[in-house]
């Protein structure tokens, strides 16, 4: 197999990079130090996170004329774009949108194009999946050489049918679905998509062709929703109900308050299409060996949970967390944000909670911490027995009584993950920012509910939640102000 040296190859041209996949790949590209031209009807979306090498031109694909100096001097075009959220008549859209840049592609001399697709084949293709292999057919017609890649669904925080199948599990105990939720799919992990259109960029390519992509397994919809409730620890019953039709299917999922209702609607109709390699790429293999659907959901889970914990809420004021009931919801989570000033500097402040736990205690209400630990043991957990290490010094993995340590910058923040008994993931956050005169000490508590009895669970228990972690606030500002002033007496 032979691909060719990034280094000798000219810039790439991404259109979609405020879109889902695109983002990705931008970032992605970024990564690698890849010259990259993005091509976007709003500049502005992507001024605060283009690199160095990255340039964003305005542009629009329904306008040949904008067209032209975007494509100059470009070797790899990807096409990423669908109107399907837009408009109602997407497909009318998607095809004069092909047509323009497949004829500037062409003109402009650019050696392939590489676009993202969706699986499916024989009669009967939904409205979504046609519009999207009748875009690739006008690609392909273009004269540029052009793989078209066909992806089955995509697992991965963010993609409109993960959050789909998310908002449906984490909602109902029992999922009444249309006979088409056992039809066969092949869902493919976000990060595998991505190798695969990185590699679509450097294999040689002879002519245009369709390479058909997916993860390991083929399984039923209905499968993939019980794999998510598997990895979150619910218990989901998926039901056939013969009288589901697509329309109210639509409306079980508007209901719940779905990421734009056309991209959910248009998922629902191609339920009916399986969406299965049925053909491998002959004349450009792509070096790619995608993970399973377990592995493709626990990555989608982890990078999420990742992706939380590198986020500092340091500017999280905005929020107002104690205004609204429950905390701000983050997503799935919901986040509650505690600010106190302290007449000391930063280092002082992270003292006292570098302090935390263990012998020390949580400097308010410590009965409670205690209560909660006796608790937790008699239902099979951890409880409050561990402690912590002796000394002050902290570090990444270190247990503190039924907490456990998953971020930490000495000086500036310390991020506990609850490894206590509960219907879903509770994590405590202290941050210290100094300012001119004054240093703020912010406590953020954050939630992940399992399902509405997560949810019933935290809104439920939340005045004594309120309560606990405001006390422990102001709690740590005391601790602060006695050591500060037992410092200056010494």
């Amino acid at each position: 197999m032979a691909y060719l040296s990034p280094s000798s190859s000219p810039p790439i041209l991404l259109t979609g990079a405020t879109g889902y996949i695109g983002g990705h790949l931008l970032d992605r590209f970024e990564q690698e130090q890849r010259a990259v031209r993005c091509l976007t009807r709003r500049p502005h979306a992507l001024a605060h996170r283009a690199g160095p090498r990255t340039e964003v031109v305005a542009g629009d694909l329904l306008d040949r004329a904008s067209l032209d100096a975007a494509l100059s001097g470009i070797g790899t075009a990807y096409y990423l774009v669908h109107s399907m959220a837009d408009v109602a008549d997407f497909g009318e859209v998607d095809r004069r949108a092909a047509r323009n840049f497949a004829a500037c592609a062409s003109q402009a001399g650019v050696h392939r194009i590489v676009y993202l697709g969706g699986l499916g084949s024989g009669d009967g293709l939904s409205a979504h999946l046609a519009s999207r292999h009748e875009v690739g057919e006008i690609l392909r017609g273009s004269g540029v050489r052009t793989l078209e890649l066909r992806a089955s669904i995509v697992i991965g925080a963010g993609s409109a049918s993960f959050e789909t199948i998310r908002s449906l599990v984490e909602s109902l105990p029992v999922i009444p679905a249309p006979p088409s939720v056992s039809t066969a799919a092949q869902p493919i992990a976000l990060d595998d998509v991505l190798q695969y259109l990185v590699a679509a960029e450097a294999v040689r390519v002879v002519h245009s062709e369709i390479v058909e992509i997916g993860g390991a397994d083929q399984v039923s919809y209905a499968e993939v929703m019980r794999e998510y409730a598997r990895q979150r620890n619910l218990t989901r019953a998926v039901v056939p109900v013969p009288m589901m039709t697509t329309r109210l299917s639509e409306l079980v999922l508007a209901s719940l308050g779905p990421r734009q209702g056309r991209i959910a609607a248009a998922m629902v109709s191609s339920l009916r299409n399986e969406t299965i390699v049925q053909r491998r790429a002959t004349a450009a293999p792509l070096a790619v060996r995608p993970r399973g659907l377990s592995a493709a959901v626990e990555r989608a889970l982890r990078s999420e949970d990742q992706a939380f914990a590198e986020q500092r809420w340091l500017a999280a004021g905005a929020f107002a967390g104690e205004s609204r009931w429950g905390g701000m919801p983050i997503g799935r989570r919901l986040l509650t944000v505690r600010t106190a000033p302290v007449n000391a500097r930063a280092d002082e402040a992270f003292a006292a909670i570098e302090r935390i736990g263990g012998p020390t205690g949580w400097y308010a209400t410590n009965w409670f911490w205690r209560f909660r630990g006796l608790v937790d043991r008699l239902r099979g957990g951890k409880g409050q027995q561990r402690g912590r290490r002796k000394g002050h010094t902290l570090a990444v993995g270190d247990p503190i009584d039924f907490w456990r340590i998953e971020r930490f910058e000495a000086g500036r923040r310390l991020l506990l993950t609850a490894e206590m008994r509960m219907p879903g993931r509770l994590w405590v956050q202290f941050e210290v920012a100094a300012h001119a005169d004054v240093t703020q000490v912010r406590l953020t508590t954050m939630f992940d509910p399992a399902g509405y009895i997560g949810r019933a669970y935290w809104y439920l228990l939340y005045p004594i939640h309120r309560g606990i972690f405001g006390t422990l606030l102001r709690g740590l500002v005391r601790a602060i102000a006695q050591q500060t002033g037992a410092a200056s007496r010494g």
